[in-house]
């Protein structure tokens, strides 16, 4: 890949085979011109690309380099505005997008913590994909260093030295966030008799990437969802909750890959990442996590509840919105969501 002082691409090449995470600015892409071939870089400014043993800066590799497009990159997560179809250029250009329809081995990484990694190297082995594009989906309830998802992308790229690591890219809507696990809470404990914002946080999680995966020409979606994490169940990864991701992606065209479904024991995890990774550590937390857990243990609401609530309303309001995004608008995250519940307590 060539990026020339006047922006433009060629698709034809790309970074040399141990240059994997491909980290710049587009502020300084007048300045820039990175030649395959010679693996030389030529910059006026702060501009890096990401390495296992540090930051490319020109020709020289130097350690924890800052970079504009990581400060960007934060700000997002920071600030976390309406960002699913509409992305800066600075984070995904026409040509970047050009490129990345142009493959046919790419697919798009649910970056979160140790299972989304693990979950890539598995579907790497699986389907041979060759191109890797880390997209990280913000929520309304997380909380921890943005570095750690930073630092997740590094890992995979360390482990995957076979395959391209693309540049990170973050998406997410608190509106449709809201409306799923926020907005209707006393509607959905009246209908539904329970209520956890789990199941409905991660339909969303997987369909706010769908946007994305559909304007790269269909990207499959790789995710780390797993039935049971060493004997403990999540009622958001029950088999039949799993099935509804896929089954929701799918009528949209999107092959949403859980490699790591049936992998109970987190040695076996532990053994695929091929580094230290303790579970539930490095990566970012969430404030609600556990919620439907007993105080004495087991879990307190049954897969048959969960169901109706996927089928009956999280299912129908968050289809409505990606219909919406596939349109490229914005969709009225609240008034879809309401429709969905209104025609539930209609239907009591």
């Amino acid at each position: 890949m060539i990026i020339t002082p006047q922006g433009k691409t060629n698709i034809n090449r790309f970074p040399p085979p141990q240059v994997k995470h491909f980290l710049y600015s587009s502020a300084f892409l007048h300045d820039i011109q990175i030649v395959n071939r010679t693996h030389s870089t030529k910059a006026a400014g702060a501009v890096a690309i990401g390495h296992p043993g540090g930051y490319f800066q020109g020709g020289m590799v130097t350690d924890n380099m800052p970079t504009v497009r990581e400060d960007r990159l934060a700000a997002v997560f920071r600030d976390k505005p309406e960002m699913v179809v509409d992305l800066p250029a600075w984070m995904l250009s026409e040509g970047q997008a050009d490129m990345y329809r142009a493959l046919d081995d790419l697919a798009i990484v649910e970056i979160a913590g140790r299972d989304s990694v693990a979950a890539a190297v598995c579907a790497v082995r699986e389907n041979g994909f060759g191109n890797l594009l880390p997209v990280y989906a913000y929520t309304g309830s997380e909380h921890g260093p943005w570095r750690s998802v930073e630092e997740a992308v590094n890992r995979l790229a360390r482990r995957l030295p076979g395959a391209r690591v693309h540049p990170l890219l973050v998406v997410g809507s608190p509106s449709f966030w809201h409306a799923l696990n926020g907005r209707f809470v006393n509607d959905v404990m009246r209908v539904f008799g329970h209520y956890t914002p789990c199941t409905g946080c991660h339909l969303y999680l997987h369909a706010v990437r769908i946007p994305l995966s559909r304007m790269l020409g269909n990207a499959p979606i790789i995710a780390g969802e797993r039935k049971s994490h060493s004997g403990e169940v999540k009622i958001n990864q029950v088999d039949e909750a799993l099935g509804f991701y896929v089954r929701f992606a799918g009528s949209f065209d999107v092959r949403l890959l859980l490699p790591l479904a049936d992998i109970a024991d987190g040695r076996e995890i532990e053994e695929i990442l091929g580094m230290p990774w303790q579970r539930g550590k490095e990566q970012l937390g969430c404030c609600l996590s556990g919620n439907y857990k007993q105080a004495m243990g087991g879990i307190g609401i049954g897969v048959d509840a969960v169901m109706r609530y996927f089928n009956e309303f999280a299912g129908p309001a968050a289809r409505s919105m990606i219909a919406a995004y596939l349109e490229n608008r914005v969709p009225d995250h609240e008034a879809a969501a309401k429709q969905a519940i209104a025609q539930c307590i209609g239907g009591e």
